[in-house]
């Protein structure tokens, strides 16, 4: 199940994409799996085209990916409970999110069975999290991650989002397509909604 333009809009009750703060989508794919009666994971591509969303809520969707998430700069805190992420390396895609405070990543297969190595990684990773899994991190914590950690790398066959090479935004980048002489396609012909 694809998150679409418009599904996000109608939840957050917001008319465009970069006005959404906070988005709450929780247990989609429960409602797929009622209906079609097996379970889909929640595709998050329309997240690249949200780089203004603050708070994200995404529990309980079996999404398997984070790659999609890497462009929210402003991202402050993080839901991703029961969730099928399999391996801490999807946390490289959260690096760039230097607002990010509170993740909430257990119970997703990726957390293992070793909780205190688990922790280490995942701060070690993502040193600026004040919360993590609903618990405060403190500074002892924090140092200890950052000797006993393991170092999380980029997930094979995965490519990191990279800000455009010009820097500049989404808008400014269509505006340069028309100079060029190429016409840019309206954002409802590139979001398949």
């Amino acid at each position: 199940m694809k998150l679409t333009r418009k599904q996000v809009l109608a939840k957050a009750k917001a008319s465009d994409l970069e006005s959404v703060k906070k988005l709450n989508c929780c247990c989609m794919h429960i409602f797929m799996q009622y209906v079609f009666l097996y379970i889909l994971s929640l595709q998050i591509s329309i997240f690249t085209q949200m780089a203004n969303i603050e708070v994200l809520t995404l529990s309980v969707n079996n999404i398997s990916s984070l790659s999609s998430l890497a462009g929210c700069l402003s991202l402050c805190e993080l839901y991703l409970r029961k969730n099928n992420i399999p391996s801490l390396s999807e946390l490289s895609h959260l690096r760039t999110l230097t607002r990010l405070r509170v993740l909430w990543l257990a119970e997703n297969p990726c957390c293992g069975t070793d909780s205190i190595q688990y922790r280490l990684t995942v701060l070690r990773c993502l040193p600026r999290l004040q919360k993590l899994d609903n618990q405060v991190v403190t500074e002892d914590e924090l140092a200890l991650a950052l000797m006993e950690g393991e170092e999380v790398t980029t997930p094979p066959g995965s490519v990191q989002n990279q800000p455009s090479t010009n820097g500049l935004p989404d808008a400014e980048t269509e505006n340069d397509s028309e100079e060029l002489g190429m016409k840019p396609l309206s954002r409802d012909k590139t979001l398949n909604v």
